[in-house]
């Protein structure tokens, strides 16, 4: 399986929040929402881009306080947490203003229930202007808008959608080192829809086909497998 990084759909969309995000005026919120249903790559391609913009990230977890999410942060930053809470705050509000960057936050559903750290989140945001962009599951957006305050300031939202015969047909193509013919392609669509299925069925695939002799895998191959 060839290691290349597929730009689906849905990641175009994801790249296009970002650099509108970073080309908005001062005077207009720059707080992202990434949302969607699980497997369809929202945490991979943020760790991509990650690296290919300035990027902080920082992933979210269970049990999570305002304080803990405070300390991660300074530590993403490359600083050395300090005891207050209020000496953390102040450090990321310093770091940032000096080097304005993006965060992104993944997981954000283990922070939905923590006001505080929702609203940590907006007081950075509005002291540094630094974009900041929520990664969250498929209900993220109906949950934040329970923080009126925050919502208001979301101006790019991206809903990371289920993937067509298109998006899968560009996956297979890109990763797979066997030929996929179009009608089983249209097989796997209706039966898979999570990137980390069709990535283990491609390898699958490639097995049986290198331990059969085959060149390509049809729709007769599909079905006898599945």
């Amino acid at each position: 399986m060839r290691k290349i990084f597929v730009k689906t759909n849905n990641v175009k969309n994801f790249i296009g929040l970002v650099e509108n995000l970073q080309n908005k005026s001062k005077n207009i919120p720059k707080m992202g929402l990434i949302y969607g249903e699980p497997g369809l790559g929202k945490s991979q391609t943020a760790l991509w881009l990650a690296y290919k913009y300035n990027v902080t990230y920082l992933r979210a977890t269970n049990l999570m306080t305002g304080r803990w999410l405070l300390e991660e942060l300074v530590k993403e930053l490359d600083e050395i947490p300090r005891y207050l809470t209020s000496d953390n705050f102040n450090l990321v509000v310093k770091k940032l203003k000096q080097n304005q960057q993006i965060i992104f936050i993944d997981e954000i559903d283990y922070l939905m229930n923590n006001y505080k750290s929702i609203e940590t989140l907006r007081d950075i945001h509005d002291e540094t202007d630094c974009p900041i962009v929520f990664v969250g599951m498929g209900l993220a957006h109906r949950k934040l808008e329970r923080y009126k305050h925050l919502y208001d300031r979301f101006s790019e939202i991206v809903k990371f959608e289920t993937f067509g015969v298109n998006d899968i047909g560009q996956i297979i193509g890109q990763l797979s080192e066997v030929t996929f013919t179009p009608d089983s392609i249209e097989y796997i669509h209706k039966k898979y829809n999570r990137f980390r299925q069709i990535v283990q069925l491609i390898n699958q695939m490639e097995i049986f086909a290198k331990d059969n002799n085959l060149t390509e895998i049809n729709l007769e191959v599909i079905q006898h497998i599945l």
